[in-house]
């Protein structure tokens, strides 16, 4: 009897051709201005994920500015952005020889067609080519166990309370070290950590970093807090080009206060170099 045929697997998607991609590309209107139609399918519950959107902000700066790499970004969240329309606008603050910095907000419209400013942004961009190779660190990658120890929400046998449709977008597999909260016994450790790449297979790059940042559960999930935990601001730094291959990324919480508490997140590439590092100042809903 013959075997049964395989079935196939579906291609790889590249940097240029990804979901990712094509969801935060940008329309011209005008130079320095920008239109998109922000996607339902980087949603939590209904709000946009922040990370989503710097990569949107991200792109339009890239094309703004006479370089093409995010060396430092930092966004503040003014309100919540939602799927549909919505239109960016640059301004070139400075250009030199190996760094220019430009800034950019991202608007849209409430229900009596009032335009609201949704995020505003201010990066420095540069040639992460010309940076030389020269690394004098005492960080280290976080010790993950290897990826098929850890555990997505498609290992559940329900879906992740708070999940959303970004999950389906993303392969995100977490250190089990870091999933109390998900069994209902928390650890009381502001940590999360994770293998995160995008579910297409599409491998890494700068504007990828700045969505890996903002992608794993929020560290408030294991001292004890559900529910949504907004963004207030979001800066990331972008060290180096990451090799193709997941990343692993890595967040921790050390102090909540008065209702607020920092996310420091580390993002590791399969070539063991410190590729972005973030800091993210978010409010805790206590009750």
């Amino acid at each position: 009897m013959p075997e049964a045929a395989s079935a196939p697997t579906a291609p790889r998607a590249t940097i240029g051709d990804s979901e990712f991609d094509r969801d935060t590309a940008l329309t011209r209107r005008e130079p320095g201005v920008y239109d998109i139609d922000l996607s339902a399918g980087w949603t939590i519950i209904s709000a946009v994920n922040g990370g989503y959107l710097l990569a949107v902000l991200g792109r339009a700066l890239a094309d703004a500015l006479p370089h093409g790499d995010p060396f430092t970004i930092s966004a503040h969240y003014l309100t919540a952005s939602q799927p549909g329309p919505a239109v960016v606008r640059t301004d070139v603050v400075r250009t030199g020889r190996t760094l220019s910095t430009g800034q950019a907000s991202l608007f849209q419209y409430d229900e009596q067609g009032r335009e609201v400013e949704r995020i505003r942004v201010l990066a420095s961009y540069g040639d992460l080519d010309s940076l030389p190779d020269d690394v004098r660190t005492t960080a280290k990658p976080p010790a993950i166990p290897p990826l098929d120890q850890c555990f997505g929400p498609e290992d559940g046998p329900a879906p992740v309370s708070g999940s959303s449709a970004i999950a389906d977008r993303l392969m995100l597999k977490l250190d089990p070290s870091t999933l109390g909260w998900a069994l209902g016994q928390p650890s009381g450790k502001g940590e999360m950590r994770a293998w995160f790449g995008l579910a297409d297979g599409r491998d890494p790059d700068p504007f990828s970093l700045l969505l890996a940042v903002d992608a794993l559960p929020p560290t408030a999930f294991e001292i004890g807090i559900s529910g949504w935990v907004p963004t207030v601001e979001l800066t990331v730094h972008v060290r180096c080009r990451p090799a193709p291959g997941p990343l692993r990324v890595s967040i921790t919480t050390r102090n909540l206060a008065g209702g607020f508490l920092e996310e420091d997140a580390e993002v590791w590439d399969s070539a063991d170099r410190l590729v972005a590092q973030s800091r993210q100042l978010a409010r805790a809903r206590l009750s």
